[in-house]
């Protein structure tokens, strides 16, 4: 018998074979720029965390709360030191809850793990105290703020007189009550002269004449202001190993609940997302296809969308998931109580 003789063509053809199995295994190995965006798990903020609740209220009457207001997050492949790979691409490009993007569009480019980390807890923390506040507020409570500040950019005309961490006591006479009254203060000043502030340093009033310049058109000092609030009531948030500041309009509403007595959800499942904003704003993130896959995938019947993040939801929402849109604290309230009436097919959508 003849020994099997392999053409010229077959031969070709195996070897053609046997390259791109090589060329695809290579590929797998090298570490492309770009990171993937995928659906992460939810969490019921009105539930509980390692047997805990999640909003914990000490000084003030705390009622037992039912339903879901259910916070979303977003699972990133790649970033500093983790690199996706073609194949990570590939599919990301075949599935509508996965997007693509290059890698500084997340991340600034010389930052380290450790940093973001760091970066999206100090978020993280922010976005819970301004959720206590503004529902403190929003049910009868006095909460003082206090502005400090918070960092001195380089070439800030205020470097070497103001330092991190300052308490303003007041501006051009004017007293600091928050935020909108110091800028407010500054802008009123005429640009290229010094304004005289008197800040807490070190438990210590100081008073200090403070350098200014004109930034198109406006007054500045050159900081970036920090807040911080005297809440009148402690109220504790336990989000786990949650960073970044997206949770807040959610983490709002969840304080809001506890603190109000009745069943605020109707007993329904409602996720949502968007930063809730010292002025009661809410404001866009990222990731909101993920976040709607992922509410979705969790059991969420209802999702509250940032106003700003209406272009990208539209086209991508899955399947039984009913999207509000919602601009403000007001908006996200008055969208849970309307769903739990039953009247959600009044509320606009995206």
């Amino acid at each position: 018998m003849q020994p099997y003789a392999v053409s010229r063509r077959s031969s070709a053809l195996l070897t053609a074979v046997f390259v791109t199995i090589l060329l695809a295994a290579g590929l797998s190995f090298v570490p492309l720029p770009y990171v993937v965006l995928e659906p992460g798990p939810i969490t019921n903020t009105l539930g509980k965390l390692d047997g805990k609740d999640i909003v914990q209220v000490s000084g003030a009457t705390a009622y037992p709360a039912k339903g879901a207001l259910d916070f979303t997050t977003v699972r990133v492949i790649g970033g500093p030191g983790v690199r996706v790979n073609v194949f990570d691409l590939a599919v990301a490009k075949l599935r509508d809850d996965q997007e693509v993007f290059k890698r500084e569009e997340i991340y600034p480019e010389t930052a380290t793990r450790e940093e973001i980390q760091q970066e999206n807890a100090a978020e993280m923390v922010d976005s819970q105290e301004v959720a206590a506040a503004i529902a403190l507020r929003e049910t009868g409570h006095t909460v003082p703020e206090r502005v400090v500040v918070s960092q001195l950019p380089e070439g800030s005309p205020a470097k070497g007189v103001l330092e991190a961490g300052d308490e303003f006591v007041s501006v051009a006479g004017a007293q600091a009550t928050d935020a909108t009254a110091v800028q407010e203060a500054v802008r009123a000043h005429a640009a290229g002269t010094p304004i005289d502030i008197v800040v807490k340093r070190k438990g210590a009033e100081k008073a200090l004449s403070v350098p200014t310049r004109d930034n198109d058109g406006v007054t500045i000092i050159g900081v970036l202001l920090g807040r911080h609030y005297d809440l009148p009531v402690d109220v504790t948030i336990t989000a786990g190993e949650v960073g970044g500041p997206s949770a807040g309009t959610m983490f709002t509403l969840a304080v809001y609940d506890v603190l109000t007595p009745g069943d605020l959800t109707g007993g329904k499942r409602i996720a949502g997302t968007g930063t809730m904003e010292p002025d009661e704003s809410v404001g866009p993130i990222g990731g909101i296809r993920q976040k709607l896959h992922g509410a979705r995938n969790g059991g969420a019947d209802y999702f509250l969308a940032p106003t700003d993040n209406c272009n990208e939801v539209a086209g991508h929402v899955p399947d039984g998931l009913t999207v509000v849109r919602i601009g403000s604290f007001d908006d996200a309230l008055g969208a849970v109580r309307a769903i739990a009436a039953g009247k959600a097919d009044t509320l606009p959508g995206c």
